[in-house]
């Protein structure tokens, strides 16, 4: 199959020589690695497969994405963007009763209480933009083939670009340092068997777009609000978007929503629509704007997330799950912590696996902050106000996780007062939308 550039596509900069970091993946995570290392006057080259903008689901920001946005320069970009503005995050429980919503400037009022949701295309451009913009070379007609090692220690990359003249012949690439930032494509975490599946959130989803459909007055006009069917079988994502959009999806374990008993896509999220009242109200009148979206067993980590010469970052280092929004925040945060260690790295000249990596284990136990909220979420028979109710001291913790404020210990102590938040087995009995009544 031919690779040579399309007459309509954009022209690509060149690249030669020697870098100080390779970065595999141009989304959230790469283009922030890139940025903040290109920045302090690093050779950095950004290689990714995709033309931007390009297509991608994850939409609502948490609050505290504004701090590394912030140190990227792009918050005056933001906010003369059409993105809705985004003041708080509410719940339906699976019973139908509807929260009170979750106002972030009631935890920590100040300008990064308030944030956006975004439309991926036009916000990973920008990011990627910013990169260029900073002085990382950008290609994005790049198809990584392979890392290159030395002995143990990444050294580059083997890449094909669509350029004419060498678009049949891979070259290699040498880099001090190798950066992962590809998504859940998991490029060395997979080729290093690293990549482990979190067999208790065996999740699939389906999404679409939808226009018309009802939103809220005043400041609540741009909230997320996450819904869950009865029984928690099922729960969807509802996140406004520009020109009267908003994005809808549902998330159930593999066995409900694709089992064989399942039929299209399609079928099955009006089936579960059906199941949700509240859903279903706001959606009336409405007009789907797009096909169904589907993705499945999403939830992995990596077991180790360094090497010498290299390091994972954003979802290459692995995946929770959409409910709480952490995607987006996860990839920033891990490329600017990532960024800030291969800057010293460079300047020491000490590519080690504890330099590189030695962020990664305070990070990793931010991850878990979401990932037991998230075991909670699941849990049948498990209620968010019961438990406020019972331990309203609290009330402050879970809050500070949905705001992304998950690198302090005193969090753990909430998920102690909870006891069991492991979910059951993925393989709970179908239950047939009819029999639902």
């Amino acid at each position: 199959m031919s690779t040579k550039r399309p007459p309509d596509a954009p022209l690509q900069p060149t690249f030669e020589g020697r870098y100080d970091v390779v970065v595999i993946g141009g989304g959230p995570a790469g283009a922030t690695v890139a940025a903040l290392v290109a920045k302090e006057g690093h050779r950095v080259l950004v290689l990714d497969r995709s033309q931007f903008p390009r297509f991608h689901v994850g939409e609502s920001l948490i609050p505290e994405t504004y701090g590394t946005l912030s140190r990227l320069g792009l918050i005056d970009a933001l906010r003369q963007s059409a993105f809705p503005k985004k003041y708080s995050v509410q719940f339906v429980a699976d019973s139908g009763k509807v929260s009170e919503p979750f106002y972030f400037d009631e935890h920590n009022p100040g300008q990064s209480s308030q944030t956006w949701q975004v439309v991926r295309s036009d916000f990973d451009k920008l990011l990627l933009d910013n990169a260029s913009a900073h002085g990382a070379t950008v290609r994005t007609d790049a198809q990584v083939l392979d890392a290159v090692f030395d002995g143990e220690r990444a050294a580059g990359v083997r890449v094909k670009t669509g350029n004419d003249q060498d678009s049949d012949t891979p070259r290699t690439i040498e880099a001090s340092a190798v950066v992962d930032a590809t998504g859940q494509s998991a490029f060395l975490a997979s080729r290093l068997g690293l990549k482990e599946p979190d067999h208790r959130l065996r999740k699939g989803t389906i999404w679409s777009y939808f226009r018309g459909a009802q939103r809220d007055s005043g400041r609540d006009e741009g909230a997320t609000i996450i819904l869950q069917t009865p029984g928690k079988k099922s729960w969807f994502w509802y996140i406004p978007l520009p020109d009267d959009v908003v994005s809808v999806g549902c998330t159930g374990s593999m066995h409900y929503i694709f089992g064989k008993d399942r039929s299209t896509p399609e079928e099955t999220f009006n089936c579960e629509v059906e199941r949700c009242p509240a859903l279903r109200d706001r959606l009336e009148g409405s007009e789907r704007t797009a096909d169904f979206f589907t993705t499945k067993d999403f939830s992995y980590y990596s077991k180790r997330g360094a090497g010498p010469g290299w390091v994972l970052i954003g979802d290459a280092f692995g995946f929770i799950d959409p409910v709480y929004s952490s995607g987006v925040f996860l990839a920033l945060k891990s490329g600017e912590f990532a960024a800030d260690a291969l800057i010293e790295a460079l300047q020491h000249g000490d590519f080690s696996e504890s330099r590189l990596g030695g962020w990664q284990l305070d990070y990793s136990k931010g991850i878990e902050q979401f990932r037991k909220l998230v075991y909670a979420f699941y849990t049948p028979g498990f209620s968010f106000g019961k438990f406020l109710q019972d331990h309203p001291r609290f009330q402050r913790h879970l809050t500070d996780i949905l705001i992304g404020d998950v690198f302090k210990p005193e969090i753990g102590e909430m998920f102690e007062a909870m006891g069991d938040v492991i979910p059951p087995s993925d393989l709970e009995p179908h239950v047939a939308c009819e029999s639902d009544e």
